[in-house]
């Protein structure tokens, strides 16, 4: 009687080994980073410390205006990417579906997606000025666009077979959006959410720099005026976390549902 052989146990070190890598050269980086610090090899008025980060951070936490700057980045971002993710799957689904709407909306689509989105503050200052709003068109405008591009593309990537066969078997429009359109074209879609969070943040902290008084990007723009080093380097950790959370929950989401992607 033949046996399977149980699979070897993998050790902790396997099991994490990315994890172990990756954040172990992080931690070697930050020791050898506060080593020169310490001992002078820096200049506090151009670099500063982990050790003079971290102070300034409490400091700011405890007496200071973090948690307003971050509460307040962190909503425009939250609502001007909710209304790109949301508005970028509802028209991209329609240009990806409707071939005469891709034609009608190609050219500008194309263009507006080629044009540098940061030559556009000025003008978007302009237009909201220098409060919530224009912060949120921000994100809008950055996120907005890869969301759709991913859109479009699943949409136009589902078999052609499938298609027909749905058809075949008398599917109304509504059916086969629900069982094969939609499904088809989740795992571009999240792959386009990916992307638009990190664009969204960059959008988000790019406006607060230029017309802001406030939020995580006025902090970023004050600590390199006022070449308060250890300022600038919290709000650049804190949108580098910001980003590594958010950008790893939109990778969780698109590896979930990696297995719907169609068969090319």
């Amino acid at each position: 009687m033949n046996t399977v052989s149980p699979r070897p146990r993998k050790s902790f070190y396997q099991r994490h080994e990315s994890i172990i890598l990756g954040y172990g050269v992080l931690l070697l980086a930050t020791v050898i980073w506060q080593a020169m610090w310490s001992a002078g090899k820096l200049s506090p008025l151009f670099m500063s410390g982990p050790s003079a980060i971290g102070k300034r951070f409490w400091d700011d936490l405890l007496h200071g205006h973090l948690l307003d700057d971050v509460a307040f980045t962190g909503k425009n971002f939250a609502i001007g990417f909710v209304l790109a993710a949301v508005t970028g799957v509802v028209a991209g689904v329609i240009i990806g579906w409707y071939k005469r709407v891709e034609m009608v909306t190609g050219p500008v689509t194309s263009a507006l997606y080629a044009t540098p989105r940061i030559a556009m503050v000025p003008l978007i200052i302009m237009w909201f000025g220098i409060g919530m709003w224009s912060k949120v068109f921000m994100v809008f405008v950055f996120a907005f666009f890869p969301i759709l591009i991913n859109t479009i593309g699943g949409i136009q990537a589902i078999d052609r077979d499938l298609l027909k066969a749905a058809r075949a078997f008398c599917a109304t429009d509504r059916q086969i959006f629900a069982t094969v359109a939609i499904p088809g074209a989740v795992p571009f879609i999240l792959t386009g959410i990916r992307q638009g969070v990190a664009l969204g943040l960059i959008g988000v902290v790019v406006s607060e720099m230029f017309g802001g008084s406030q939020g995580i990007g006025f902090m970023v723009a004050y600590g390199g005026q006022t070449f308060a080093t250890d300022t600038l380097f919290v709000g650049v950790i804190i949108i580098a976390v910001a980003g590594i959370v958010l950008s790893a929950g939109a990778e969780a989401l698109e590896s979930r549902f990696s297995r719907w992607r169609p068969e090319r």
